[in-house]
């Protein structure tokens, strides 16, 4: 990855757009990102301002982020201070890593105020830091430090605010041709330059010392410092075996497939959302996805005690030959005796050594033969049921921890719920009655326009396949892999559309990193719901196949 200083001018640049935008909205997500709508230059943005540990950014995003139902303490403050306002500059301090968005907004009174949003993209230190612009005084933050975190600074409400300590390090931007000559022979690998300059990561300088190739020329150094503004970046994502890069700029010496993107949100969106999803569903679900592991565990050593169970009762047919053989040979035998062996008479020649219990008689030894063989014929029809439940309950929730890894936060309770509806989970102590909402499947948009719904859990999978859909829509499923309802809102779609929405079956599946996954399509009316099956589970026929791999950049590009 290469957030660096550099992509920092970049981003900086690309938001030059929002300057005399005006803020109508701000949501709170959870307790690391911020999403502020601007209205500019007659179109609506979304601004992110991201700052988990991992990763923390900055960006415009046509990504969609589900708000909880409650907003935050700090978004409820910067929506009294900056919701209305209107964007008068955003700069970048110096190559750092640091932002600063200024405001022209109005009080309660009407009067006049001016705020300032610093944003510090430092990793696990980032911080968005709300000003009075007038006083430089801290009116809220996202992190609040105490001088017992950080004896440097403070970052409370009420307290002046001091920037993040400078880097002893040079400007790339205001270096001489002369200082250039002087410094250039002692570049000789990245981290020469990432020591002596501010705003290289050692990927940006790995690629200027590619282009540079030992040579000390002032003016590809000035080209490539260039490249980061607006009008002459090349947002590039490179992908290989062992990891993704990226950068504002052409990366040229990087090993691997290289995408371009037209817009550093757009770039930030392909690299980062996925991996941002998932991490928002895992501090979510954390305990969910325990639960699910423990539950499934559990199970699987069920499975194996019955298995052992199934393997000894199935030896019945020995005991009834006990049974029979020691009635027949009963006048042979004596109280006390602990074996006796007799002949066979069901195989001819061969004989057959048979366990006694000495304190019962001939009789009660061929009883007790008897009842143990009626009790394994019992245990043998009763652990095959057990079997037979606990493999639909393995399936059950291995198919819900595939739904967990692949949901949405909202997602997420949805499957608590339908965990608790069939008794597996005790319901959360809540301070408030939720009223209970229709199950939403995700929307998307197929290229020739047909609406396509996909159901991210088992309430959703329901409810689009027997509520939502008419009987000659076509459904997709993935063949013989857990996976989600898909539904094209179309009797006669086209086979693009057919190929697009297989592609979704097979993304939102267990099959998601696979590639040639059998996807099954049928009408709507050949899917039935067996009696008494749980959430989710479907019988269908008269389906036709095709193949299909997964492809997340479709996903993002059918996403309504």
């Amino acid at each position: 990855m290469a957030f660096d200083g550099l992509f920092t001018k970049a981003i900086v640049s690309e938001l030059q757009q929002l300057k005399t935008g005006r803020i109508s909205k701000i949501h709170q997500p959870n307790s690391q990102e911020i999403i502020f709508q601007i209205r500019a230059n007659n179109k609506n943005h979304k601004l992110l301002v991201s700052l988990h540990p991992s990763f923390s950014r900055l960006q415009l995003t046509d990504e969609v982020l589900t708000n909880p139902q409650e907003p935050p303490l700090f978004c409820m403050v910067l929506r009294k201070q900056l919701e209305g306002g209107m964007i008068t500059s955003i700069k970048q301090h110096e190559t750092d890593r640091i932002v600063t968005i200024s405001v022209q907004a109005r009080n309660e009174l009407g009067d006049q105020i001016e705020r300032k949003l610093v944003i510090e993209i430092m990793g696990r230190h980032s911080n968005l830091i709300l000003l009075d612009a007038s006083r430089d005084m801290i009116i809220d933050s996202m992190k609040h430090l105490p001088p017992s975190v950080n004896s440097y600074r403070t970052v409370l409400p009420g307290q002046p605010y001091i920037p993040a300590p400078p880097q002893d390090k040079l400007n790339p931007f205001e270096v001489t041709e002369t200082e250039f000559s002087e410094i250039a022979g002692t570049l000789q690998e990245p981290k020469d330059i990432v020591r002596r300059f501010a705003g290289f990561s050692p990927l940006t300088a790995a690629e200027l010392l590619y282009r540079l190739d030992n040579q000390a020329s002032f003016s590809i150094w000035q080209s490539f410092l260039q490249s980061f503004s607006a009008e002459s970046m090349k947002p590039t994502v490179v992908e290989n075996d062992r990891k993704t890069v990226f950068s504002a700029v052409e990366l040229t010496h990087a090993e691997g497939t290289a995408q371009s993107f037209s817009t550093l949100g757009d770039l930030l969106d392909k690299v980062y959302f996925a991996r941002a999803e998932r991490e928002r569903v895992k501090s979510q679900a954390i305990d969910l996805e325990r639960w699910l592991s423990n539950e499934i565990a559990k199970l699987e050593n069920k499975m194996k005690k019955l298995q052992k169970e199934q393997e000894t009762a199935q030896d019945l047919d020995t005991l009834k030959l006990y049974g029979e053989l020691l009635t027949a040979n009963s006048y042979m035998l004596q109280k006390g005796d602990k074996e006796v062996t007799v002949d066979n008479y069901y195989e001819q020649g061969t004989v057959v050594t048979i366990p006694l219990d000495p304190r019962k008689s001939p009789i009660d030894n061929a009883q007790r033969y008897f009842s143990r063989y009626s009790k394994a014929k019992t245990a043998l029809v009763r652990i095959a049921e057990q079997l037979e439940k606990t493999k639909d309950d393995i399936e059950y929730f291995e198919m819900v921890r595939q739904q967990v890894y692949q949901a949405s936060p909202i997602d997420i309770e949805e499957i608590r719920e339908e965990l608790v509806e069939l008794g597996f989970m005790r319901a959360r102590k809540s301070k408030k009655k939720v009223k209970a909402k229709k199950p939403k499947p995700e929307s998307f948009v197929s290229s020739a326009g047909i609406p396509i719904s996909v159901g991210k859990n088992n309430k959703q999978n329901d409810y689009l396949t027997f509520k939502l859909s008419a009987r000659d829509h076509i459904w997709l499923h993935t063949k013989d892999i857990p996976g989600s309802h898909v539904v094209i809102h179309d009797a006669e779609p086209d086979a693009q559309t057919i190929e697009e929405a297989a592609g979704l079956s097979a993304y939102f599946s267990k099959a998601r990193e696979s590639s040639s996954v059998p996807v099954d399509y049928t009408a709507v009316r050949h899917v039935k719901k067996p009696s008494g099956a749980k959430p989710g589970f479907v019988i269908y026929f008269e389906q036709k196949t095709v193949f299909v791999t997964p492809d997340e950049d479709l996903v993002r590009k059918l996403r309504k």
